[in-house]
């Protein structure tokens, strides 16, 4: 493994908790513009770094959807079904909500 992937997962690791509000929140923004799946957000947030397996992914969307923070629409098509995750009106509201506090906290790490 490359030094520099593995200083990433050793960053990634000590600092998961951290790491997991970055996630949801990415979760809640894409959401917030289209439905989307999970193996979709799986790819989306390799992009930024992020590992995710199945494993992890579906147990966090599952938990904003209890939360009220996303719905879900199961989708057909012939045998194959999967699902659908959408912001509802609370997790948009979260969303606005948490953006205001990044944007402050943002401005306040870089001065």
């Amino acid at each position: 493994m490359a030094p520099k992937v593995l200083h990433r997962k050793m960053l990634e690791s000590d600092h998961r908790e951290f790491l997991s509000g970055f996630i949801r929140l990415h979760i809640l923004h894409h959401a917030a513009q289209e439905p989307l799946v999970g193996f979709w957000m799986i790819e989306e947030l390799r992009r930024h770094g992020y590992e995710m397996s199945p494993g992890t992914i579906y147990p966090l969307l599952h938990g904003l959807q209890k939360r009220g923070y996303l719905s879900v629409e199961v989708r057909r098509e012939g045998r194959r079904a999967w699902r659908e995750y959408s912001a509802t009106k609370k997790g948009k509201k979260a969303l606005a909500a948490a953006k205001r506090k990044l944007r402050e906290l943002f401005h306040e790490l870089i001065e």
